[in-house]
């Protein structure tokens, strides 16, 4: 039947998040890092398809224009409805990403209204009100008020969307959602006739995500979270838009060595890393060092590493530490010169024989995918929700890989993604 669903996300673990969460449909996912070349064979393409940009702090005038790329291969390869995936903390400037790019597909596509829900309740993100929430606190008041790259300090996205869109923005809030599909979309046909062309939609459990789903099944776009994305493959099947899946199982074999590559700064990847460091050789990336002498000494220590014992490589660090590296580097080369290293360091892991990879954070994702020259991915087991291990071919090898979003698993993450890969 083709591409049944065409999916954008703006990073690299967003984007695995995505395909993981559709993956547990049953039903096929591919995961394309990058926008594919134009004259990539579209045949192939899966029921659904999810490109992997590296936008979220972009200029706004390359976001929109790579996703507007993105959707032009989708749509050639016949996706008729299309999810437009961020954060689930909404991680954007008051100049975008989101809203600008949700407003150039809304264009291209005819739409002239979605909705924005960026919810993923088994990982705590909820939206009550309006508002988001990490956990039981306040987006601004969690630790992504201190994001190096976007520093979340206000928790309305309403307040938050408002600057990023030149049309009005609206609320469902949960207690339309409470009452069902057909009262929320009541409640979008109501909005709509008050020319509101951005709708933020509460959601705080998986319920709730199978009331919006439900709701918008029809949409030609929809913007928000994984979650969602998640609740959509049940009812594209109910519509007869797809055959229910068979049963099948990936080969999640890789041998070779592994190694943890960490550029998250966030609270819970501080505390993978902490709780890490003692079952394996470890070294800490100093941001300043790494400006000063650049990555030769860290490529050395690695070389010097025996081929079976677990590594971490890491410059995750404290909020006062990394501001500090920042008014000392400035901010734009304090995330390059960390992106840069990460992914010099992949590349010569990979030449040691290392076929197994662990990646926090998703700038740092990003930049070693694209230093492997990944292209296209095969989803595998999750290891915890949202964090699949995923598998790609590297100069004919086969690759392990598991792109963990900075907030994203519990404490035993890197330990627990291992054993995974062990047990199959």
């Amino acid at each position: 039947m083709g591409t049944i669903l065409g999916c954008i996300a703006d990073d690299f673990t967003g984007a695995t998040d995505l395909a993981a969460l559709l993956a547990r449909s049953g039903l096929p996912v591919t995961l394309r890092i990058g926008v594919p070349a134009t004259d990539q064979d579209q045949t192939e393409a899966a029921t659904f398809e999810v490109i992997a940009l590296k936008t979220r702090t972009s200029p706004v005038a390359d976001a929109v224009g790579q996703a507007r790329q993105a959707l032009a291969w989708l749509r050639h390869a016949g996706a008729a409805r299309f999810f437009w995936k961020y954060c689930s903390t909404f991680d954007s400037t008051a100049e975008g990403n989101i809203g600008p790019v949700a407003e150039m597909l809304m264009s291209e596509l005819c739409v002239a209204q979605t909705i924005y829900c960026p919810a993923f309740p088994e990982n705590g993100r909820s939206i009550f009100m309006g508002h988001v929430l990490v956990g039981q606190e306040l987006l601004s008041e969690s630790p992504m008020k201190d994001h190096p790259l976007t520093p979340m300090r206000d928790s309305s996205l309403i307040r938050l969307l408002a600057p990023q869109v030149k049309g009005k923005v609206g609320l469902a809030n949960r207690h339309t959602v409470l009452q069902g599909p057909e009262a929320l979309k009541e409640r979008l046909r109501s909005l709509a006739e008050e020319a509101v062309r951005h709708v933020v939609v509460d959601a705080v459990c998986d319920e709730d995500l199978r009331t919006i789903a439900a709701a918008t099944a029809d949409m030609s776009l929809v913007t928000g979270g994984s979650a969602v994305a998640g609740q959509l493959p049940r009812y594209y099947v109910e519509q007869g838009l797809v055959a229910a899946p068979a049963a099948r199982r990936a080969s999640t074999k890789v041998n070779g060595g592994q190694v943890v590559l960490s550029g998250s700064c966030s609270a819970m990847t501080r505390s993978q890393v902490a709780y890490y460091l003692g079952q394996c050789a470890s070294l800490r990336l100093d941001l300043v060092a790494l400006a000063e002498r650049g990555v030769g000494p860290a490529r050395e220590w690695l070389q010097r590493q025996p081929s079976d014992v677990p590594k971490l490589i890491y410059a995750t660090a404290e909020p006062q530490d990394v501001r500090q590296a920042q008014e000392r580097l400035g901010l734009e080369k304090a995330s390059t010169v960390v992106e840069t290293a990460l992914a010099n360091l992949a590349r010569e892991a990979f030449g040691l024989g290392i076929r197994r990879f662990v990646a926090a954070g998703g700038e740092t994702s990003g930049a070693i995918t694209q230093a492997l020259g990944v292209t296209r991915l095969e989803i595998g087991p999750e290891i915890a929700a949202g964090v699949p291990w995923i598998f790609a071919k590297v100069k004919g090898e086969r690759v392990a890989l598991a792109l963990k979003s900075g907030n994203f698993g519990g404490e035993t993450f890197f330990e627990d993604a291992f054993k995974l890969l062990e047990a199959a």
